[in-house]
């Protein structure tokens, strides 16, 4: 595995796998919510599943990392907090999106609204917690460009999504 000091492009590598992944994330848990054939709970299932899917990546893999490894399992009380705080987030989240869908959000919608708002937010809180040295006036124009360009984005693929495909009418069967 590579290390923090790794300078190839193993963070691109790593940066698009999470693309793929997260980009049909919400249609596979759309997909999965459905399939549980239970319009009540069917969210709370599929989000059930989920939970078990990150039980099994999120703890036993990197559990499983660190004991093979022979990492020591000393952890700051500073780290764990503010990493719980990042694992509450993220499963509030995956909730929210589940609660999107089951208010009739179209995933098309609910997951570009996601990955539009979500880097400005980032953006947003980054520079509130980390302000450039030359203060919001240092800011490129090409950055300010990009986070609008994100909001157009979002936006554009909200308003103009595909529609459904048209429902083939049923052939009746001739005796």
């Amino acid at each position: 595995m590579p290390q923090d000091g790794d300078t190839g492009a193993h963070w691109l590598v790593f940066a698009l796998t999470t693309v793929v992944c997260w980009g049909v994330y919400g249609i596979l848990l759309h997909t999965g919510q459905v399939n549980m054939s239970d319009p009540q709970y069917g969210r709370y299932k599929a989000f059930f599943w989920v939970g078990v899917a990150y039980f099994l990546v999120a703890i036993l893999a990197p559990a499983a990392i660190m004991v093979v490894q022979g990492a020591s399992w000393s952890m700051t009380t500073s780290g764990v907090m503010w990493s719980l705080v990042a694992g509450i987030l993220g499963a509030v989240g995956a909730f929210a999106v589940l609660l999107a869908f089951g208010a009739r959000g179209h995933p098309a919608v609910v997951m570009s609204i996601i990955f539009a708002g979500a880097p400005i937010v980032n953006a947003v809180v980054y520079l509130a917690l980390h302000p450039p040295a030359g203060g919001l006036a240092s800011l490129r124009w090409q950055f300010i460009v990009g986070i609008l360009l994100a909001a157009l984005g979002g936006t554009l693929v909200t308003f103009y999504k595909p529609g459904p495909v048209p429902q083939k009418p049923a052939v009746e069967e001739s005796r």
